[in-house]
């Protein structure tokens, strides 16, 4: 083929609708860049998925601590505020926060030590009631066939003793996983408190100059959201605690208090939590008093259950963050699956962050957005405190902005982030 057939099959080829592309149909082409981008982020969210998994025992403790934070930064900003220098304010809130849940945790478990023969003896009761009604009542079982099953059950333990056995060295290790985990927390909870908004803004520093304001904002405003899902979930969960605690001592069931507190602990995870140790609370009414108080004790279960979603919840968390009940159930699974219970546990929050996060992110005004957000919106914050969290200057005041921060052409050693002590 000569160079004037080449250009004659170019010119055909123009003609004929310019690139060989332009051939496939419309819908093909979109539906392949479509196809692409999300094959990217879904091998993405595997790779962030399996880090998750590798790292849990660094990310777990950082999570927990940024959660912590959240909850006690506006303490120590309000003793700063007061003269307090930021170090000692840090100290005296940890102390407190550290004494005040020991000894609630004390209170609790000598509550529980104390009900626990009375519970036993009920059990008992409870039990011979059982096998009374299985051998009097409609079924009519005989007593050796009740003896069969309890003896089949004791021979299940002996056969799985050795698994008991490693579970327990398991639980050993565990314990001192759980202890290294807790060490980590509070240290890094002490930095947190200390300079959130210095270490935010060293890692930003990572995001281009151009975008780098935008983030720090972003981060901001997230950390707001999530302080006032942190508060809004506190009085949410002792208000849940309250009426359901209240119920089981009127009704006279044993362990009222740690149960209470099992239920307080509970109502972090939202949907989840709350509903499992209020199925504990009715498992013991059944066992100690009866179907009847179990009944009473459900039905004051579901009373408070309740309250919290149509008035607790649309009053306090859902303006702290709204979101939608499948968005909450897939998060509280996802973070189960990669990290067990803390993992539902921080699931939550998370996603409470990342949504204020993303909407300014993707907001041509994140300050006018952020100011302006309505009540019904998904993203504003119950108390958008100006937190010491990861939180950066705000542009509108003169003594914390940074003239540079949004100039190109310097770099980064060339721009000061002059902070108040």
């Amino acid at each position: 083929m000569n160079a004037n057939e080449q250009r004659s099959d170019t010119a055909a080829v123009t003609q004929g609708g310019g690139h060989p592309s332009a051939s496939v149909h419309p819908v093909v082409r979109v539906a392949a860049e479509w196809t692409w981008r999300l094959l990217v982020i879904f091998a993405g969210l595997l790779t962030l998925g399996y880090i998750v998994t590798r790292l849990d025992t660094v990310l777990i403790p950082v999570g927990l601590a940024l959660l912590s934070s959240a909850l006690l930064v506006p303490l120590v900003d309000w003793l700063q505020a007061k003269g307090v220098p930021r170090s000692a304010a840090v100290v005296v809130v940890l102390i407190g926060s550290i004494g005040i849940v020991a000894g609630i945790m004390t209170f609790v478990v000598e509550q529980f030590i104390e009900g626990l023969p009375g519970l036993t003896e009920q059990f008992e009761a409870s039990v011979t009631q059982i096998q009374g009604w299985l051998t009097d009542g409609p079924l009519h079982f005989s007593e050796d066939q009740i003896r069969q099953a309890g003896d089949s059950v004791v021979k299940s333990i002996q056969d799985n003793r050795q698994q008991l056995t490693s579970g327990a060295l398991t639980t050993a290790t565990v314990v001192g996983e759980i202890f290294t985990g807790a060490l980590l927390t509070l240290f890094t909870l002490i930095f947190f408190l200390y300079g959130g908004s210095q270490i935010w803004e060293f890692v930003t520093r990572l995001v281009p100059t151009t975008s780098r304001r935008r983030v720090r904002l972003a981060g901001s405003q997230g950390f707001g959201s999530l302080i006032g899902y942190v508060r809004a979930t506190v009085a949410v969960a002792a208000a849940d605690a309250v009426g359901i605690g209240a119920g089981l001592a009127i009704l006279g069931v044993p362990l009222a208090l740690p149960l209470a507190s099992l239920v307080f602990i509970g109502a972090f995870i939202p949907i989840v939590g709350a509903f499992l140790t209020g199925f504990l609370a009715v498992l013991v009414a059944l066992v100690t008093k009866g179907f009847l108080t179990a009944l009473i004790v459900l039905g004051i279960i579901i009373g408070v259950m309740q309250l919290e979603a149509h008035v607790l919840q649309p009053l306090l968390l859902g303006r702290a963050v709204r979101l939608h009940p499948l968005a909450v159930v897939l998060a509280i699974t996802t973070g189960i699956v990669l990290a067990g219970i803390v993992g539902g546990l921080l699931a939550v929050p998370i996603v409470a962050l990342l949504n204020t996060a993303v909407r300014s992110l993707l907001s041509t005004d994140p300050d006018a957005t952020y100011d302006a957000l309505e009540v019904d919106d998904p993203a504003v914050p119950l108390y958008p405190a100006e937190a010491d969290g990861p939180h950066p200057p705000h542009p509108a005041d003169p003594h914390l902005a940074d003239p540079h921060l949004d100039d190109p052409h310097l770099d980064d050693t060339a721009q000061t982030h002059d902070r108040p002590e």
